[in-house]
């Protein structure tokens, strides 16, 4: 089916009123469930062909985070579907207020290579819990998890509901948002965002764009280094550290800065051993641009640790590295690290590269916790820890600035697919004349509004 004849049949199928009502969003997600269980072993092998994904990094951060966002909706979608009541001002009585959130319409999802299945999905969830119809656009970068997703979809779903385009992104997406859809999701690059809020500018489509940036992972002198390393380099090295909210760099306090990178150095080698490169538990770089890109950037400081490649394989090893000039957010496993002397020289620092989507910090201090949330804007944040901040269904993802626009996750996944109507109804038992005219009562209303 062309992208026109697919626009257009899903443009009739919403307008029908079928996606409206719970039961059919809650049977729909139900059977995304079923499907994505008897797809899994699928899934796992696919993102092991297109990443080389570890299988507790594939399940945990693809598959089992999937099950999760529609374990939590099923829970909670007739709840958030209902109408919810609001106050009325006195001057309007006898009035009753309530937001009713409706659904957007047609809504077009592009997904990234980096995790190619969970972040297709899961903003799907929340189209479909808002009672949208959707396109699914799967990075072709991760070859065959698009596959696999394209074949999940199509059995599970009419064309005319959710349906998957596949093709190279700089062909395909440009022909899709010719069209004007009620809602553009995408996942990926600064560069690549831009582009997108373009084409989506003359149709006044709203966006949410999921961007990245260079997260910054401050150590305070006032800390537990052996737990520090170790979660910084698991957060940083997880898939290869080709994650949106990896941290990006380390600015550690020069009092503990040789024990911290002592610790790291332990850590990497505890997980992945002498020899990274025969670890199971250690994924690859996407493609051979990425790993050109990446390798330019070793030369770029002093290796501390790590630094080995394999253009073949396309395999860089966990690298420390530090005196690194790298302005670009690396995406990769290469983690620079600097030092201060001062908290305020961090800050200073990390706001030469603003709006970052995380920020790290470590530390026993509160007051270093509290000065850094409170003049530092990013999009999340943990403190003594990393990437947790993500798996947390409770709480809203997203960026600010250019790491992005919008957020989603749980009840934030429905509410940017829905739109809230404002809804007033007022009795017509009382019908107070003083707000008709000819106007009397002008010092009454100065009192009820002042």
């Amino acid at each position: 089916m062309s992208i026109e004849n697919t626009y257009q049949a899903q443009q009739a199928f919403f307008v029908s009123g079928a996606t409206l009502p719970y039961a059919y969003r809650r049977k729909q997600l139900k059977l995304l469930k079923k499907v994505v269980k008897r797809y899994e072993r699928r899934i796992m092998a696919a993102l092991h062909a297109d990443l080389h994904k570890p299988p507790m990094e594939a399940f945990g951060s693809e598959v089992g985070l999937v099950y999760g966002e529609i374990k939590y909706c099923l829970h909670n979608l007739k709840r958030w579907m209902r109408p919810e009541p609001v106050s009325s001002p006195f001057m309007l009585y006898p009035s009753q207020s309530k937001i009713h959130r409706a659904p957007l319409g047609q809504t077009l999802i592009i997904g990234p290579w980096n995790y190619p299945f969970s972040l297709v999905i899961t903003p799907l969830i929340g189209a479909i819990a808002g009672g949208n119809c959707a396109i699914l656009k799967p990075s072709e970068l991760a070859p065959h998890t698009a596959a696999v997703i394209a074949n999940l979809v199509h059995e599970t779903f009419a064309p005319a509901y959710v349906t998957v385009i596949d093709g190279e992104g700089s062909e395909v997406i440009p022909a899709l948002m010719q069209h004007r859809f009620d809602h553009v999701f995408f996942t990926g690059s600064t560069s690549v965002g831009k582009k997108i809020l373009e084409m989506a500018a003359p149709h006044l489509t709203p966006v949410t764009l999921e961007l990245g940036g260079k997260s910054p992972c401050v150590v305070d002198d006032k800390v537990d280094i052996q737990v520090a390393a170790q979660r910084i380099i698991w957060g940083k090295y997880f898939n290869a550290g080709q994650t949106c909210i990896a941290p990006d760099y380390v600015l550690v306090h020069a009092k503990v800065k040789e024990a911290l990178i002592a610790a790291m150095k332990k850590a990497i080698t505890s997980y992945y051993g002498d020899n990274p490169a025969a670890s199971k538990d250690y994924a690859r770089i996407i493609n051979k641009k990425r790993f050109d890109t990446l390798n330019s950037y070793l030369s770029k400081g002093t290796i501390l640790h790590g630094g080995d490649t394999d253009a073949a394989n396309l395999y860089i090893g966990p690298t420390l590295i530090e005196n690194a000039a790298i302005d670009d957010e690396i995406f990769g496993p290469i983690l620079p690290i600097m030092t201060y002397e001062h908290l305020g020289d961090a800050i200073q620092y990390i706001k030469q590269h603003p709006a970052p989507l995380s920020l790290y910090v470590f530390t026993k201090r509160s007051s270093t916790e509290k000065t850094l949330i409170e003049q530092l804007s990013f999009g999340g944040a943990c403190v003594n820890n990393t990437l947790g901040h993500y798996t947390n269904v409770e709480l809203p993802f997203g960026g600010v600035g250019y790491s992005g626009m919008g957020q989603y996750h749980g009840k934030y996944n429905f509410l940017t697919f829905t739109h809230a109507k404002a809804v007033m109804k007022t009795g017509t038992w009382l019908d107070v004349k003083l707000k008709y005219p000819p106007y009397r009562g002008l010092g009454l209303l100065k009192r009820f509004m002042k």
